[in-house]
């Protein structure tokens, strides 16, 4: 008898060893699929540069491109990042994408570092801010969009060897744009706080600039699509106060002048309670940074200030569905903003709690939501809950993100990666022959798009890998800035 207790005891310890083996097995499969993604998005950013590329380019089918880019206005506009799938430079979407880019890199410095990804982000957010710098020669001017939108949509062309127009659109004293001009500004101070660390000259150039740029969007109040109408039709903004509000907070964690926390506490509205947080909205940014200050000791938690804070913890709450007014889910667990490239609210919501449960933690405080209570690790296992969906753990056991996995977009709606590369054919196609040879091409693209994040699935869970759904598969610079920081934050 005492045998088999033994034999059974033996059993059972042999048991529980294998499946704590197998569940650290599958635990470190799943941290090296964040790892592989995180390192991917970098890929992504290179595959989007526009102008003379570096020597130590990674992404090799790409060439030079766009070189001439504001000899139309005698203003060396070369650089920056393709927006999406065309060949396009718009301005709004990319300063909120480097806004986004250097919150993840100052947030998840540690954990990037770790990952030795930290200097990857660096030159990615640089790419970026040495074009934005250049794109405001003077304090009242800013180039906000390099290419003419409609005859670049209506060819489909690599960057390599297009032929579409390509003028410079600006906002000035006399044509504003302050929510193209305080975007700007918070991506500059934001990225001021990236560099600080490795290289304070350039930090204070920028903040140079985003001084100047803030002051410019306070004189010059006004949207920047009627500046700029050619932008409306693709991203128009829909107000300019969360942007100086933006830029605000971002201004006084960079440089702890009172005088923005001022212009934040003397604001008419704190934003009130928001539903997504993207390039169009940036009240749930402003929110999560003034509470941010409450949670560190560093202001009172009451006025204006507590209202600031009860709006980003009543987002938060909606997203753990905890709320008054939750955030819809797919049948599959993915939460649901918006039809239009649903993951780019994805990503940036679950930035929002990766940095919100980091905010928590150092705090020691939790969120009382109407239907419960948050801790820190509640709002971190939500995030890697929606990283595992969009990387493969959802009901088309699809990863979204291009080169993540076995199974993963073959078809992104984007003309760089569809095309065959200029290095293996120079030949030359003119604007609708790109159609017919590479668009309407049944076969997955010549060219992986590492890392790039498709639109991703309805709100049911369904998705098709089609070139011609760029509602569902075009990749965009936006929805990959905040998945960098998710990514580290979960690695």
């Amino acid at each position: 008898m005492s045998q088999l207790k033994n034999g059974s005891s033996q059993y059972l310890w042999s048991s529980i060893c294998i499946v704590l083996l197998l569940t650290s097995m599958a635990r470190k499969a799943v941290s090296s699929n964040y790892v592989d993604a995180l390192t991917k998005t970098h890929l992504y950013f290179e595959a989007q540069r526009s102008g003379k590329l570096p020597s130590n380019q990674r992404v090799t089918w790409r060439g030079d491109s766009a070189l001439r880019d504001g000899s139309d206005v005698h203003v060396d506009l070369t650089g920056g990042y393709y927006d999406s799938g065309d060949n396009m430079k718009f301005g709004f979407p990319m300063a909120f994408t480097t806004t986004m880019l250097a919150w993840s890199s100052i947030e998840m410095a540690p954990q990037l570092k770790a990952h030795n990804e930290y200097e990857n982000v660096l030159a990615a957010l640089k790419w970026s801010t040495d074009y934005l710098i250049k794109a405001h020669p003077q304090p009242n001017v800013l180039y906000g969009q390099v290419g003419e939108a409609n005859s670049d949509h209506a060819c489909w062309m690599r960057p390599e060897d297009m032929t579409t127009p390509r003028p410079s659109y600006r906002i000035d004293a006399q044509h504003p744009g302050a929510d193209l001009a305080g975007e700007t500004a918070a991506a500059m101070a934001a990225a001021s706080l990236a560099f600080a660390p490795s290289d304070k000259a350039y930090a204070i150039t920028l903040i140079r600039h985003a001084k100047e740029l803030f002051e410019f969007a306070k004189a010059h109040p006004g949207l920047y699509q009627s500046s700029i109408p050619n932008a409306g039709g693709f991203y128009a903004s829909s107000g300019y106060e969360d942007e100086l509000l933006w830029a605000a907070a971002w201004l006084h964690r960079a440089t702890n002048d009172h005088r923005y926390l001022d212009y934040l506490t003397h604001a008419s509205s704190s934003g009130g309670p928001r539903t997504v947080f993207s390039w169009d909205d940036k009240f749930v940014g402003v929110q999560v940074l003034v509470a941010k200050l409450t949670l560190e000791s560093k202001s009172e938690n009451r006025g204006k200030i507590a209202e600031y804070r009860r709006m980003a913890e009543q987002f938060i709450c909606n997203c753990a569905q905890k709320g008054s007014n939750n955030v819809k889910k797919t049948p599959g667990g993915l939460l649901w903003f918006l039809p239009w490239n649903n993951l780019q609210y994805t990503t940036t919501a679950s930035f929002v709690l990766s940095a919100y449960s980091k905010y928590l933690e150092a705090g020691k405080a939790s969120i009382q939501c109407p239907n419960g209570v948050l801790h820190a690790s509640d709002l971190l296992n939500l995030a890697r809950s929606q990283v595992d969906y969009i990387l493969g753990s959802n009901p088309q056991k699809m990863s979204y993100v291009v080169g993540v996995g076995t199974n993963y977009p073959k078809k992104p709606h984007h003309r760089g990666a569809s095309i065959v590369s200029i290095y293996k054919s120079k030949a030359h196609m003119t604007c609708t022959e790109g159609f017919k040879e590479w668009f309407d091409n049944p076969a997955p693209n010549p060219n992986v798009l590492s890392g790039a994040v498709v639109g991703g699935p309805n709100e049911n869970d369904a998705y098709g890998d089609q070139r011609d759904d760029f509602q569902h598969n075009e990749p965009a610079l936006v929805t990959v800035a905040p998945l960098v920081g998710v990514l580290a934050a979960v690695a």
